[in-house]
Parts: C-alpha cells; sequence; structure tokens
C-alpha cells in the first residue's frame, strides 16, 4: 500500500498573519466566518495537490490593503474571501490549471497565472467575468 505525504494544514493564524490581534475591531463575526470557509477550501485544494504552500497575504483590513502596491480598493481579501500562497516554482498555479474541474468542485477561482508571478491568488468568489481564471 503506497503511503501519502501528509501536508501541514493552513491554520487561520496563517491567514490572519497576526492582523487578528491589532485590527481586532475590525474582524467581524462575518470576517472570521468568511476566513474559515476560505482556508477550509484552500487546505482541501492543497490537500489534493499533494503541496504545501505559505500564506503570502490573507486577511487585509482597509489600512492594510491601503499600503500594498497595485492592490484593488475593492480587495477580496479585505472581506476574508481571497488568498495568496508563495509559488515561486509555479507548481500550485500549473495544477491548478490543469485541474479546474476540482476548482469548481472546491468553489474556488484562481487569478490567471501570467498576473501573479510567485504567487498563487486564490478567492472564493466568482470575479465579475465569472471565469474559473481571470484577469485582474
Amino acid at each position: 500500500m503506497k503511503s501519502r505525504k501528509r501536508i501541514p494544514a493552513l491554520k487561520l493564524a496563517d491567514y490572519y498573519m497576526g492582523r487578528d490581534r491589532e485590527f481586532h475591531a475590525e474582524l467581524t463575526p462575518e470576517l472570521r466566518a468568511n476566513a474559515r470557509e476560505t482556508v477550509r477550501r484552500v487546505n482541501r485544494l492543497l490537500k489534493r495537490a499533494g503541496l504545501h504552500r505559505r500564506v503570502t497575504s490573507g486577511w487585509r483590513p482597509a489600512a492594510i490593503n491601503a499600503t500594498v502596491p497595485g492592490a484593488a480598493k475593492g480587495s477580496k481579501h479585505i472581506s476574508c474571501i481571497a488568498i495568496d500562497l508563495e509559488d515561486r516554482d509555479g507548481a500550485l498555479d500549473a495544477w491548478c490549471m490543469a485541474h479546474l474541474d476540482v476548482l469548481e468542485e472546491l468553489g474556488l477561482w484562481l487569478e490567471h497565472p501570467d498576473a501573479t508571478p510567485d504567487w498563487c491568488h486564490l478567492q472564493t468568489l466568482p470575479p465579475r467575468s465569472g471565469n474559473r481564471v481571470f484577469e485582474p
């Protein structure tokens, strides 16, 4: 019997990146629920892909988002429905592009890898275009 390598799961603490302490008053019950669901779906994806990735951007309170170069004013990170994962080798983006059916099954959307060098952006809400893989 072949054993599967255990992939360490992301934790909410990884997603919050310590901002849940500094910006505690802004982290509403709705945002906490969104964050739990985002992390749950992404953990399922990472397990299926057999990859472990570090969170490079999780929840961004509005004040933090305003300091991120190129971040949209209405970034999905503000509402805890988006995550960026380190992907320097491009393996996660490549896996996602080859398994769009899994993204659909898990209710995840992928920002096109051409727009996200060194990271993979996933979100739990469809973009305006509705495309599973979208341009920013």
